[in-house]
């Protein structure tokens, strides 16, 4: 498990994915990795998908000459990406396992796949340049757009590639590649380390 920020370990895994792991473990103990609204938005704004920090309404920030709207992150934004979190891990874990998809997590998954679409719009004044939109609330753009990737993921020839960390105590999962077995280093230096200690006590 690697750079933690807005409280949640953000590995460089499709959105999908770092969206699953946002439910993760420390020593051994579940962690939640999006405890309020403030750190909800924090994440967005961290993969990419919300440009605003604070959970409150703010001013309308700028990003490579891209203006986008303020918005506000609440509860019911909040239950809905946890929802859709816990939805995706259903989903992950019976695909590791070689099990059928679960009906419910992949229905949950479908409609927010359905849901608000972004776009941009070419701006006029002051002076040239693009302004983002979307057919609904920023949240749920979002959501719709991290669902999206778990249908390509999860419905395509990646989810082969779908692992769960074996790092002792660890609860993530990754896309493999290469001969790949932990999420992150610091789990594979510890998986090592505890077999070094299980074999030097054998012997």
């Amino acid at each position: 498990m690697t750079d933690v920020s807005g409280g949640a370990p953000l590995l460089g895994e499709p959105l999908s994915i770092e969206l699953a792991n946002t439910s993760y473990a420390v020593r051994g103990h579940l962690r939640e990795g999006l405890e309020n609204p403030q750190q909800l938005a924090r994440w967005l704004h961290d993969v990419r998908l919300l440009p605003v920090v604070d959970a409150t309404a703010v001013d309308a920030t700028a990003v490579d000459a891209t203006v986008v709207d303020a918005t506000v992150v609440d509860a019911t934004d909040l239950a809905a990406t946890r929802a859709l979190r816990d939805a995706i891990r259903r989903l992950a874990a019976a695909t590791v396992d070689a099990r059928p998809l679960p009906a419910d997590a992949v229905d949950l998954v479908n409609r927010h796949a359905a849901a608000p679409a972004r776009w941009r719009e070419l701006r006029a004044d002051p002076e040239p340049g693009t302004v983002a939109r979307s057919a609904g609330g920023a949240v749920a753009t979002a959501l719709s757009e991290i669902a999206a990737d778990a249908v390509d993921l999860l419905g395509g020839p990646r989810r082969h590639d779908l692992r769960a960390c074996q790092g002792p105590g660890c609860v993530l999962f990754f896309v493999r590649s290469g001969r790949r077995e932990w999420c992150s280093h610091g789990c594979g230096n510890r998986a090592r380390a505890a077999r070094h200690y299980a074999r030097n006590r054998a012997t």
